[in-house]
């Protein structure tokens, strides 16, 4: 198992010989190959690379930008609707590759002038190359990532009936989402340049580059690198009908509550979908992968930190609480994201606030009740308090004094000790970005940011000092948290910490609530993603230029086309998003703006004040901060105790506080068949066929990724959107017939459905 950053590694592991490099072009000369110092890397990422081959051509803009109009259109559009369709990067990633052959195969190749300029271009430039493909990807990338601030435009325009000037609305998704290239600019050497900081997540996408553009000849007895992807992709999506269409109970089997259908105690425990998940399982790669990632491309110490989270929140501290009755748990369900009066009801959010001035109505709320969560749910803000300042101390303590040298690094012997090849190729064959083009988006987006939020009637209700504060949290949170994902592929999200620093500061206002937490979280956010793409193409040798303009271009057409697309649809649709008002058997329910609007109440309207303070129920919860914070200390100590004792630094207190926030969108079952995959992949075949996971995992990963999209895709055009389901049988039902796991168990509580004890 790698360490994922550990400047006491050594980069001295000759490349694997179960990875032979077939691709032709100049290679580094005999001094220069130390390779990485991540194993997966090494087994992964080719250490050879040829400046001639073209990337940003005619076909890389044409492609490109198709699939990042068509990704983003298609994404918006669906996102209202009740069966949401969401269409990932990977599906243009396969389809664009025929169609640049075809291309390459039938354009002229004529040399075109551009008017009033030195340049020049041909539609054909040669055979459709890897580098290409790889920019096409990361242009469709921009378009599947989605624009959080379009919920803001949404909530304002349909639910809270206010108007909005569209320049305003347009202004507030673009700058939003361009933030980021500052602070990615800053760090990017940290966090891109560095060979610790490996993004694994990236190692599947080149693994299926080369699949799909490197001759192999097929080894004796087996099958090539391209043959397996194509019989898993096939047989993943001849698989899904299954599981998607006919079966559906496939994806969560609790055999408990089969067996215990009359008992509420047996089904909490047994419910993989609301309750403990004791011998639940899943048979669907979208339960193993749809909310946690592909174990497969987790790296062991991950997975295994974030099982102990899970472990320590689901099947200690929540079974303790809920059956002590802690914060009249028993009131509520086990597992529930809804929040509650003190009746056991979901919460009246119309009771509290002002219809006039949306402002929050003290009078109306001691009338009625505070407001409640589930233990789980109350739990994992503990957790995500604790995980945001162990994140903070985890870095500094066993990453501080390598960021520190980074940061001085000026001397030829320092580039040697956090160079490795890939990062010396790249400087040595193309120019780095300015620095001044990222600071020069950073400067604009800004201004623009003031303007929108001063402007406009401050019909936004975000002031000035707001904006300020929100960027120095993004800015604040950018390299601890991005040095976490760039190793473990989990990031700590500041969506929590956001909504409760503002809910002190300017409560009784929902739209500020939201777009102070769109700034601090989505930019922050937006540079990961910048810098996870600039690592890519680290690993794929593209010109950084090249990835500059594409991902700059990509992410203003479709932060563009997201706006557009929802402006026309909530300005032209009859009553979207109004359940009360819509006909009957309407897509246009908007499940994940129904859930966003309910956020900016909670913490806009009630407030943080109002739920962890002595004020509201959960004050104790303000301790995880603490506890956080301190929680690295003591694996740190260890660690510069028995240096020795590898093991030691691969405890991972954030990955651990993280464990458990995934829920509870994330159910057990998804947790428990992630974790299978992931320890049977990564720590047994990993250990005992080596070469056959250097070979196949990240491939194996990619290929049922491709055939759970595509047949995902086909389903719901051809039936789904039709609602046209499967034959009405018992495995019909998409549940794990668990019914009784939602009911409360307190005396007296009377939920539909569940007996009254």
């Amino acid at each position: 198992m790698a360490r994922p950053y550990n400047v006491e590694d050594t980069a001295s592991a000759p490349h694997s010989e179960s990875f032979e490099i077939h691709q032709t072009g100049s290679s580094v000369t005999d001094e220069e190959i130390n390779d990485n110092p991540i194993e997966e890397v090494r087994l992964t990422v080719p250490i050879t690379d040829d400046p001639k081959q073209p990337a940003l051509t005619f076909r890389t803009w044409v492609l490109g930008l198709s699939s990042c109009i068509l990704l983003a259109f298609v994404n918006q559009y669906f996102g209202y609707h009740q069966n949401q369709l969401y269409v990932g990067s990977l599906s243009a990633q396969i389809l664009v590759l025929p169609i640049g052959k075809l291309m390459a195969a039938t354009l002229p190749d004529k040399q075109f002038r551009i008017p009033f300029t030195a340049w020049s271009f041909s539609l054909n430039p040669g055979p459709f190359s890897l580098k290409e493909h790889a920019l096409i990807t990361i242009f469709a990338n921009c378009g599947s990532n989605g624009v959080y601030a379009v919920g803001i435009v949404t909530i304002a325009k349909v639910f809270y009936h206010r108007q909005l000037n569209p320049v305003a609305a347009m202004l507030l998704v673009q700058t939003t989402q361009l933030l980021g290239y500052g602070w990615a600019g800053l760090f990017r050497k940290y966090l891109v340049d560095s060979p610790y900081m490996w993004w694994p997540e990236n190692l599947a996408q080149v693994s299926l580059f080369r699949v799909l553009h490197e001759k192999e000849k097929r080894p004796r007895g087996g099958v090539t690198r391209l043959q397996f992807f194509l019989l898993v992709s096939i047989a993943s999506f001849a698989y899904h009908i299954i599981p998607g269409y006919l079966f559906p109970s496939l994806s969560a089997l609790s055999f408990v509550c089969w067996i215990w259908k009359d008992s509420i105690t047996a089904q909490k425990i047994g419910s993989g979908l609301n309750g403990l998940g004791i011998g639940s399982f899943g048979l669907d790669w979208s339960t193993v992968a749809g909310f946690l990632g592909s174990p497969l491309a987790t790296p062991l110490f991950a997975i295994a930190n974030t099982l102990v989270g899970f472990f320590l929140c689901l099947y200690v501290l929540v079974p303790i609480s809920y059956w002590y009755n802690v914060y009249d748990a028993q009131k509520f369900p086990l597992f529930s994201s809804r929040t509650f009066d003190s009746n056991g009801q979901s919460y009246n959010i119309s009771r509290i606030i002002n219809e006039k001035t949306f402002e929050f109505d003290k009078a109306g709320y001691d009338q009625y009740s505070k407001l409640y969560l589930s233990i789980l749910f109350a739990y994992t803000y503990g957790f995500s308090f604790a995980a945001l300042t162990s994140s903070l101390s985890h870095v500094a303590l066993f990453d501080g004094h390598i960021i520190w040298q980074m940061w001085k690094k000026t001397t030829a012997a320092s580039k040697a000790l956090f160079g490795d090849v890939h990062t010396r190729i790249m400087k040595k064959n193309y120019d780095e970005v300015p620095q001044w083009w990222f600071q020069l988006i950073l400067v604009v987006s800004f201004a623009l940011s003031l303007y929108v939020c001063e402007g406009f009637g401050k019909q936004l209700q975000l002031p000035w000092w707001g904006l300020i504060l929100s960027c120095s949290i993004a800015f604040f949170f950018t390299l601890p948290v991005g040095v976490i994902q760039a190793t473990t592929n989990s990031q700590p999200g500041l969506n929590v910490i956001t909504e409760f620093i503002i809910g002190y500061m300017h409560p009784g206002r929902p739209l500020a609530n939201v777009v102070f937490k769109t700034y601090g979280y989505i930019s922050m956010s937006q540079a990961l993603i910048f810098m996870g793409d600039f690592k890519l193409g680290h690993y794929m040798k593209i010109p950084p230029k090249s990835m500059f303009i594409v991902q700059l271009v990509g992410t203003i057409i479709a932060s563009t086309v997201y706006f557009g697309t929802s402006w026309w649809l909530i300005t032209t649709v009859p009553h979207i998003c109004d359940t009360n008002l819509l006909p009957e058997g309407s897509p246009w329910t908007c499940p994940g703006e129904d859930v966003f609007y309910n956020a900016s109440m909670i913490w806009g309207i009630v407030g943080p004040l109002r739920m962890f303070t002595k004020e509201g129920v959960y004050p104790e919860l303000n301790w995880f901060f603490l506890l956080g914070l301190l929680a690295p200390v003591p694996g740190w100590l260890l660690s510069r105790k028995y240096p020795e004792k590898k093991w030691i630094k691969n405890i991972h207190t954030p990955l651990i506080l993280l464990g458990p926030l995934a829920m509870p969108s994330a159910n057990a079952v998804h947790y428990l068949s992630w974790g299978a995959v992931g320890i049977l992949f990564n720590y047994y075949i990993f250990r005992r066929y080596k070469p056959w996971w250097a070979r196949y995992n990240y491939i194996l990963s990619a290929a049922l990724d491709v055939g759970l999209t595509f047949m995902g895709v086909l389903l719901y055009i051809t039936l789904q959107s039709h609602d046209i389901f499967g034959p009405e049988w018992w495995g019909l039902d998409n549940s794990d017939h668990c019914p009784l796991a939602k009911c409360p168990i307190a005396p007296g509580i009377e939920v539909p459905g569940c007996p009254v004890h």
